[in-house]
């Protein structure tokens, strides 16, 4: 990789067992981590890219770290149902009285908690104290069929103990609204297993098995009414606290996914986590028990839902600060080179520097999965070049690892934020002479050794051309990334410890390069049609069959047509002709 300006790179020739210094100086609970910046800067270089020391932020704190006090929480006195809830309950109280059953109908959980922060919620979960869920389901239905009306499918989601999955629930659609329903439970722990004996239960005994206080309130749509069993599920809701109903050590081991949960909730609104819930989490046997007593499926979901939410920097910190990144985002064994202590707050550290760049461009310039993928991509960027043996030897990705086995994510997001990767490495390369029309001659790109022969003022938008066909929608949030990774020296500002002035100057950067790349018309260049197929290739070239050959002539057509936009499908092959015919006069 060749850039105008050399001095921005350091060679790195350490040896792979030291290319992660610790650059932090953090107690693992601390409210304030502090970050030494020029160590930062030098590890994300020498760990992510190995052969060079990038220049990083002037300052790489993160800001989200844990809330030290309660915020102050509105919280309403009463729950205002819409016309769609009134209808759904109502309905179920027609089957009540229909069949004349005794059994309390209850509404449990987050429905609740939005409805009293004055939020709409539309996951509506109901606990049942006499049955089951499926059997309720099938006394509706039994109702519909008696006044004539359309019967609904029942879907049930068994249980799974082994996954700490200890419900069957039961689930059909009310008015165009899916329901849940359960049974109330009490579990029952014995000393040598971990798997509870189930039982029906009363409301406080549910109540007190729920994840969080602010999570385990009930509206008992018989009566009309909050109940709160833990007598401070709203206390806690107004005083913005995250607490567990029992001790949270035996909370998160009984499941230890509530532990992920604690800390999307906390960081979703904002609230502090109690002191107790902090060292619970932080605990060896929680953390096994995360590792071994769930499915890597629920963790990637909790995960999913932090990253894609309103504050997934704040989530991430507090995964990092209670140490539980390693238990979380799980590791291949044999990786090259190999991480040391301090890993998870670089990734951390970036993440937050993307979220708040991402922030200052404004939404509108990426859709909410481009915004997704481009907080996985920069949490995981300092795992970019690392590697793992797969069982037949070949070389795999760690950050693919984490996404498919570690979180159990789609195939298609790790490819795209191996992709992603890839790209903002082409990026740096090309960034320097995208924002100057000057010393264009020296364009050369270690990723792309030979183009075809073209003036030099058209090579520049071959090579950008080329790489947005490869990366295509995700170009903008690739650019992002690499401008994160761009000289530090890039502006004007004097004062080093303003981030803000140094991001300001990055969008800047970023607009520049956005107006380029627009201005010489490669908006969806991976949309551009051929103007030549593989059968007139063929023809031309008297094959009978495909293979190598043809390939080649169309990424050198590919080529002539990014070089020559105006250009038409006989000047293409006008040109292969000459090229073919001067190709033969040389051999």
């Amino acid at each position: 990789m060749k850039l105008l300006n050399s001095r921005f790179f350091t060679s790195s020739s350490r040896p792979p067992n030291s290319l992660f210094p610790n650059p932090f100086k953090f107690s693992p609970l601390s409210p304030q981590p502090t970050l030494c910046s020029r160590s930062l800067k030098q590890s994300i270089g020498r760990f992510g890219y190995y052969r060079y020391s990038f220049c990083f932020f002037r300052s790489a704190s993160v800001k989200a770290t844990m809330p030290t006090s309660s915020p102050s929480v509105h919280v309403k006195d009463h729950i205002d149902l819409t016309a769609k809830e009134k209808q759904i309950f109502d309905r179920l109280l027609q089957v009540l009285r229909h069949f004349n059953l005794q059994t309390q109908l209850r509404v449990a959980g987050g429905w609740v908690r939005d409805k009293l922060l004055g939020k709409e919620c539309y996951d509506i979960d109901i606990a049942l104290d006499n049955m089951l869920g499926r059997e309720f389901c099938e006394k509706v239905n039994e109702y519909l069929s008696s006044t004539g009306e359309e019967t609904q499918g029942i879907g049930v989601i068994q249980c799974n103990p082994d996954q700490s999955k200890h419900l069957e629930t039961a689930r059909m659609r009310l008015f165009d609204v899916w329901i849940d329903f359960v049974n109330l439970r009490s579990e029952d722990y014995s000393e040598n297993s971990r798997i509870p004996t189930m039982r029906f239960g009363t409301a406080e005994e549910d109540a007190y098995r729920r994840d969080l206080t602010i999570n385990s309130l009930f509206y008992n749509i018989n009566t009309s009414s909050v109940e709160d069993f833990t007598r401070r599920g709203i206390a806690d809701l107004k005083s913005g606290t995250i607490v567990t109903p029992l001790p949270p050590k035996q909370t998160f081991l009984d499941d230890p996914l509530r532990v992920l949960r604690a800390i999307r909730f906390g960081a979703r609104f904002g609230f502090k986590l109690d002191e107790e819930l902090k060292i619970a989490a932080a605990d060896n046997d929680v953390k096994a028990a995360i590792a071994d007593k769930i499915s890597r499926e629920r963790i990637g979901h909790e995960i999913d839902l932090m990253i894609s939410g309103n504050q997934p920097v704040r989530a991430m910190t507090y995964i990092s600060e209670l140490q539980l990144f390693c238990a979380v985002f799980t590791l291949p064994p044999d990786m090259e080179p190999s991480i040391s202590e301090g890993c998870e707050r670089l990734c951390v550290a970036l993440m937050d520097s993307t979220w708040r760049f991402l922030q200052l461009i404004g939404s509108s310039s990426f859709t909410d999965d481009q915004r997704r993928l481009c907080l996985y991509a920069a949490l995981f960027l300092p795992f970019r070049n690392a590697v793992y043996p797969e069982k037949k030897g070949k070389k795999i990705p760690v950050a693919s690892y984490v996404f498919r086995s570690s979180l159990k994510l789609k195939s298609s997001d790790a490819e795209t934020v191996m992709s992603m990767h890839l790209a903002a490495g082409k990026f740096l390369s090309l960034i320097p002479s995208i924002l100057s029309n000057e010393n264009l001659q020296f364009l050369e790109v270690d990723w792309k050794k030979e183009t075809i022969d073209v003036p030099v003022a058209s090579k520049l938008r071959v090579l950008a051309g080329l790489l947005l066909r490869e990366i295509k929608e995700f170009w903008r949030a690739s650019l992002l990334l690499s401008l994160l990774l761009y000289p530090d020296d890039i502006g004007s500002s004097t004062n080093l410890s303003n981030e803000d002035t140094d991001l300001k100057e990055r969008r800047e950067l970023f607009h520049r390069v956005e107006n380029t790349i627009m201005e010489m018309g490669l908006e969806k260049v991976w949309e551009l049609k051929p103007l030549v197929n593989g059968k007139d290739i063929m023809s031309m070239l008297q094959l009978k069959s495909g293979g190598p050959i043809v390939k080649e002539w169309q990424q050198k057509l590919l080529e002539w047509q990014l070089a020559h936009p105006s250009g038409s499908a006989d000047g293409c092959i006008e040109w292969m002709r000459q090229t073919q015919s001067k190709r033969a006069r040389t051999e």
